[in-house]
């Protein structure tokens, strides 16, 4: 029975990769395969629901495949079901299927077609492998292609500059949430010595001793896991994100913004609630996340002028109740509340463009001025001005989250590329000197230099943050930002050898070379790769585009790379 479970991962990715071979001009063809594939998935897992029913509805856990094993570490795939599995794969069956077939009319003629539909089934593919997945890495794995898929369907429309726009502040928030995720992982290695699953959480013997053992350790690791949720669902300070992704097409919207993309933060709140469930620390913050999100999600959405913001408002609300149900220990509740909310917003954002249409019909024809009676007290006058402008949550992550560290990469500007580049030049030389012959070196000096190494990467990550000259400078110090950070790891654990050094830098190493050439042939073409403006690029030259795009996502470590690996034993 646990062996059917890797099918609704394969067909899903299967559909997407036969979709990539098909013309991009026959639309039928391609809503045909998509509907199709979504549909005998929504048809095995309604089977596979039924016969699990009639079995007594079992746990089922699957080690499916061993990707990297050593003495101390296996990083493995895992596939996990029960009754949050049922209840996420039926809906997002469901609603795929539905988002597929009346997206068959919606994008009639646009020129995206098949790039949309292609992205949907990319989507599906990896919100299966979340639902599904076992233990953290695998559900990384899907995490990050959810990740990447929401930044594409954002930037749908791509010859604009607002949704290109829109799409770059979404996908920095997520990252955000994947490095609080990347963080729970590393703890996790540290305290349990191998890579837990969620088999293993449901333990909860297992798990009251290792938090008497290990208590603020788990504090740790529980907040990176809430983090990473309030994140991924929108809830406050993160909410803003949400309305800004309404730029891709409404169907997009729908089963990314309305349904499934933004409840897979209760599911990875209902997923890890027994190893949180004893830390009242932990479940003060996810009460008091939801509580606030829920008050002021109410509050915007009722003052909103646009339907979309209105719609994701509210169900930034609903979210924020759901926090509170899982807090609380009302799982049924939360998962009936998942449900139908999911419903509900996706058939609100399918109707929003003829709702739309209707409302303005009627104002035009049966306008009748409304009666103001009585007066507002000074605090209602003030909230609805602080609703207006979303109570400011943008300039509150400007502020507090991304300026500071503007600041700091700004103040490295001040140095002279040719002296910057030459200065590291001497240090990365000298750097591998002292690894080759670490032996030879005082202890007392051998202590620092790890701290000098990764204090350079983190340097130059902060100057390429703010970096908005040339592309190509960029690139270069994003890459000297991995090199000097491998570097910085080697001397600073001596289980890290050549061959996991190897590990990590093949994957960005590729990537990095793809990448630099992609930017010299566009440079080349236009003369102009400044950060400083729009240029289309994507739109001009898609297959350069998309390239580039692989790369970047190479660069960072995403899960098909050795990268990816090596960051895993990094971290272990």
């Amino acid at each position: 029975m646990e062996q059917l479970l890797q099918l609704f991962i394969l067909i899903p990715l299967l559909g997407f990769v036969v979709s990539l071979f098909l013309p991009k001009k026959n639309e039928r063809i391609v809503s045909v395969l998509v509907i199709s594939t979504i549909g005998i998935h929504l048809a095995g897992v309604l089977s596979f629901f039924v016969y699990w029913l009639v079995q007594g509805f079992p746990t089922l856990n699957i080690k499916h495949f061993t990707v990297f094993k050593t003495d101390d570490i296996e990083i493995f795939v895992d596939f996990f079901y029960d009754k949050i599995t049922a209840v996420y794969t039926l809906v997002g069956s469901f609603l795929a299927l539905a988002v597929a077939i009346f997206s068959k009319t919606y994008m009639h003629r646009e020129e995206g077609f098949k790039r949309f539909f292609t992205t949907l089934l990319f989507f599906f593919a990896g919100y299966n492998i979340v639902i599904y997945s076992g233990n953290f890495e695998t559900l990384f794995v899907g995490w990050e292609i959810v990740g990447v898929t929401s930044f594409l369907l954002i930037s749908f429309y791509r010859d604009r500059y607002l949704p290109v726009k829109n799409a770059l502040k979404v996908i920095s928030v997520y990252r955000l949430g994947d490095i609080c995720l990347i963080l729970a992982m590393w703890m996790s290695h540290h305290l349990w010595n191998e890579n837990i699953t969620f088999l293993q959480l449901n333990d909860l013997p297992l798990m009251n001793a290792h938090l008497a053992e290990h208590y603020w350790f788990g504090v740790f690791v529980a907040g990176m896991i809430v983090i990473g949720a309030a994140v991924k669902s929108a809830q406050m300070p993160f909410s803003s994100w949400l309305p800004r992704a309404m730029e891709g097409p409404t169907t997009s919207s729908a089963i990314f913004y309305g349904s499934l993309s933004v409840h897979l933060g209760v599911f990875l709140l209902l997923r890890t609630f027994p190893y949180w469930q004893n830390i009242i620390e932990v479940k003060t913050l996810v009460i008091a996340i939801g509580a606030i999100t829920a008050i002021i999600g109410s509050f915007i959405a009722r003052v909103q002028p646009t339907i979309k913001t209105q719609i994701a408002y509210s169900s930034v609300a609903q979210m924020g109740l759901m926090f509170i149900e899982v807090a609380l220990g009302f799982h049924v509740l939360a998962l009936f509340h998942f449900a139908g909310n999911a419903f509900f917003r996706t058939y609100q954002l399918l109707v929003s463009p003829s709702v739309l249409s209707y409302r303005i019909h009627n104002m035009v024809f049966n306008f009748k001025a409304g009666n103001e009676s009585g007066s507002s007290s000074r605090l209602m006058k003030s909230i609805y001005m602080l609703s207006v402008k979303e109570w400011n949550l943008d300039f509150l992550l400007y502020r507090f989250l991304w300026n500071p560290f503007k600041r700091l990469g700004n103040s490295f500007h001040l140095v002279g590329n040719r002296v910057w580049a030459t200065t590291l030049s001497v240090i990365f030389v000298s750097g591998l000197c002292s690894y080759t012959f670490q032996d030879s070196i005082p202890v007392d000096v051998s202590e620092f230099l790890p701290d000098i190494f990764s204090g350079i990467a983190l340097l130059m990550i902060l100057k390429t943050f703010t970096g908005r000259g040339d592309a190509i400078q960029v690139w270069v110090s994003v890459i000297l930002s991995q090199l000097f950070l491998a570097l910085g790891i080697a001397l600073l654990n001596e289980h890290f050898g050549q061959n996991h050094i190897m590990m990590y830098l093949s994957g960005s190493a590729v990537s990095a070379l793809v990448g630099y050439i992609c930017l010299r042939k566009l440079k080349a073409i236009d003369g102009n790769v400044e950060l400083n403006r729009f240029h289309g690029h994507s739109y001009e030259h898609p297959t350069l585009g998309l390239v580039f795009l692989i790369s970047c996502l190479g660069l960072v470590g995403l899960p098909f790379t050795p990268t990816f690996i090596g960051i895993d034993i990094l971290f272990s």
